[in-house]
């Protein structure tokens, strides 16, 4: 079941919000895997499948102005931010309508517009860059905060150390969210990290380190909230480690040969918009399965303009190779 410590329950209109969310990146991936099968995406994928209440939980609990830093896997931190299905899904398709004007990709889509950087490719090298974001707000004085998405991979990074002590020691308002579904590409943590949890780190810093179902997204939205709280009155950075699972390979090139099928059925069991939706509809009763199956019609809906849009936009002209970059000397 899912639980949530929140003192006030979420209501029907921000329950069905949240669901609305995670189904948008969760049909979003799955209409991606299926078009770079029929070759209309020119690159590789790191899906989001199976995480959604990560980065729907964080991103609820944030103002507009705040700022998100995603990773490889971004797709469902632009959606959940508000970046626009269809400027992402163009970006994808190498179109000059894409939110990168087709120079990103899909390991760097983002939208300074609503707040979220142009994602980092660099294992851990968002985390020092968020750092950053959080000290330009602190010296401004606008409380805005800045989160900074990774995986349990890159928790081994010297960057996200030097992020966190750096962080710690100016008490900025920035969050550490570690997303870990248990593998960096296709190794175990239980591998390359001695110590129980991620969120253990956080001591060493004098910050504090919280640990929370990642596929509960009522729990993620309640703990980020207090984290973000605490970070707007001046009290520092938090680490959060979000325990979850992606439903899917790495890549578009994993088989995904590591993982047992039953460990795979297990968390299949734990499918974050299964728990979502029985909350929603069993619960809470807030919902019928039809207004459920209603939220899905609107979803497609979304989905099929946003392929349309890319469909139809135009392709880049080769002289726009020479925009928006920087060039040193002649």
């Amino acid at each position: 079941m899912l639980v949530t410590t929140s003192i006030e329950p979420p209501t029907r209109a921000e329950l069905l919000h949240l669901y609305h969310e995670m189904l948008l990146i969760r049909r979003f991936e799955e209409q991606c895997n299926a078009l770079f099968l029929q070759g209309k995406i020119p690159s590789t994928l790191h899906l989001y499948i199976g995480q959604e209440a990560v980065a729907v939980g964080v991103c609820s609990a944030l103002r507009p102005d705040d700022f998100v830093l995603g990773t490889h896997r971004p797709h469902g931190h632009a959606l959940a931010k508000g970046v626009s299905s269809r400027s992402i899904m163009a970006e994808l398709f190498g179109k000059v309508t894409g939110c990168c004007k087709a120079k990103g990709g899909s390991m760097h889509v983002g939208d300074m517009a609503v707040g979220m950087f142009p994602a980092i490719a660099i294992v851990g090298a968002n985390a020092p860059i968020a750092v950053g974001s959080a000290l330009s707000a602190k010296m401004r004085g606008t409380q805005q905060v800045t989160i900074a998405f990774f995986g349990e991979g890159g928790s081994n990074e010297g960057a996200v150390h030097e992020a966190m002590n750096m962080a710690a020691i100016w008490q900025l308002p920035v969050l550490f969210i570690c997303e870990n579904n248990l593998y960096g590409a296709s190794t175990p943590i239980s591998q390359v990290v001695a110590v129980e949890n991620v969120a253990d780190r956080a001591a060493a810093y004098g910050i504090p380190g919280v640990i929370v179902d990642g596929n509960d997204v009522l729990a993620v939205q309640e703990a980020t909230r207090i984290a973000v709280e605490r970070a707007r009155e001046g009290k520092g950075p938090t680490l959060l480690e979000c325990k979850t699972y992606r439903l899917c390979g790495h890549s578009r090139s994993d088989a995904c040969n590591y993982r047992t099928r039953d460990e795979e059925a297990e968390w299949r069991d734990k499918d974050p918009l299964v728990r979502l939706s029985r909350y929603i509809t069993e619960v809470a009763q807030l919902a019928t399965a039809e207004e459920i199956a209603q939220v899905a019609e609107e979803v497609e809906a979304i989905m099929q303009d946003a392929i349309n849009f890319a469909e139809e936009s135009p392709e880049p002209q080769p002289e726009e190779a020479l925009l928006h970059v920087f060039w040193e000397g002649n």
